[in-house]
């Protein structure tokens, strides 16, 4: 037990010293590095650094854009049920009601849909016919399509889609032929 002890002991020390060794020869590998190095060094984190920072400056100001952009997005997502129902009500005051009325809604829908335009609110134009496209339209439902040329194509267009700054807030709602 003691002889082992002792080899271990000897390993141990065998190890400091060849640890010791390589680090001292290590050092002798190595020169300390001349001015021009050192200068170039800096001047290369200097510039990686100035680099970094523009891209910092880029980034922020993009993001600052995008953020006033689409700052008032979810007020014109609220706004479009209002939307929807001045359309269902200027529908039914053209099949039931008098012109002053219709005339009347139809000024107070226009001023409205004007105001969200000039924030950035834009109409999908969708008609029957049109290619089915799933980045602007919602397929609620598909129907045997009337006639050969609407398979595949929008049959109906059940509820408008909008845009916000080319970024689409709804989709339309639309019904497929099959």
């Amino acid at each position: 037990m003691e002889n082992q002890d002792i080899n271990e002991e000897s390993i141990n020390n065998q190890e400091l010293n060849n640890i010791q060794e390589e680090a001292v020869s290590g050092e002798n590998v190595t020169a300390t590095p001349s001015a021009e190095e050192l200068l170039a060094e800096e001047k290369d984190r200097y510039i990686r650094l100035y680099a970094e920072f523009e891209n910092y400056k880029k980034r922020t100001a993009k993001e600052k854009m995008e953020f006033f952009q689409y700052a008032n997005q979810d007020m014109m997502i609220s706004m479009l049920g209002v939307l929807d129902d001045f359309e269902r009500a200027l529908k039914e005051i053209a099949k039931n009601g008098n012109a002053s009325d219709l005339q009347g809604v139809e000024l107070i829908y226009q001023k409205l849909k004007n105001k969200l335009t000039e924030k950035g609110l834009k109409t999908m134009e969708v008609k029957a016919g049109d290619s089915f496209n799933v980045d602007f339209h919602e397929a609620i439902t598909q129907i045997p399509a009337p006639s050969e040329d609407l398979k595949g194509k929008i049959v109906d267009v059940i509820e408008t889609g909008y845009t916000l700054s080319d970024k689409v807030i709804r989709f339309a709602k639309v019904v497929t032929g099959n």
